[in-house]
């Protein structure tokens, strides 16, 4: 029986050929690009992969070898991990764990769903708080709610990078993706 064992890394960083981060795709495509010689291994990742005649070692950052025009986007989408991971996974009002997410301006009271709007929030929070408004019960807000913006959220959304990324994306010192 083979000996089967999952990566510990579960994508690799795809950089335009001027080095603009375009994605995140698996080892496995990563590796039959740089194969098809679509692209070049800029950083190696842990691990090497063997087959019948060869050994590559795991791709962690690889670069097009030819130039893709990608359209510039700058909205993030909107989604619940998304708001936990800018939010840090903590509740809004009273910093616990978060577990669900609230509206600042609740949707029954005209509240849009947008990052502006939207904040992560521990379900006892969230079950006091109800249809009403913070200022309602004297709560306040521990951040302002805003967009997350950068090159890393545009690529990585919600994932949490690779510190070997770094170097392409921006990231602060700790690795950690922040959302301003």
């Amino acid at each position: 029986m083979p000996d089967i064992r999952p990566a510990r890394v579960s994508g690799a960083l795809v950089l335009n050929a001027t080095y603009e981060p375009l994605c995140v795709v698996s080892v496995r495509r990563a590796t039959i690009l740089v194969l098809t010689s679509k692209a070049v291994c800029v950083a190696d990742g842990d691990g090497i992969l063997h087959s019948a005649m060869n050994e590559l070692p795991v791709p962690s950052v690889v670069r097009l070898t030819r130039y893709v025009r990608v359209p510039y986007r700058t909205h993030i989408g909107l989604s619940r991990r998304g708001i936990f991971a800018r939010d840090g996974w903590r509740c809004a009002y009273c910093r616990g764990p978060a577990e669900t997410i609230d509206h600042v301006m609740p949707r029954s009271r005209g509240g849009r769903h947008a990052w502006e709007n939207v904040v992560a929030a521990c379900a006892r929070c969230n079950h006091t708080k109800g249809d009403k408004t913070p200022a309602e019960l004297g709560w306040r807000l521990h951040a302002s709610p805003i967009a997350p913006k950068g090159v890393a959220w545009r690529v990585l959304g919600h994932r949490t990078p690779d510190p070997r990324w770094a170097d392409w994306l921006d990231l602060p010192i700790d690795g950690v993706a922040q959302a301003a």
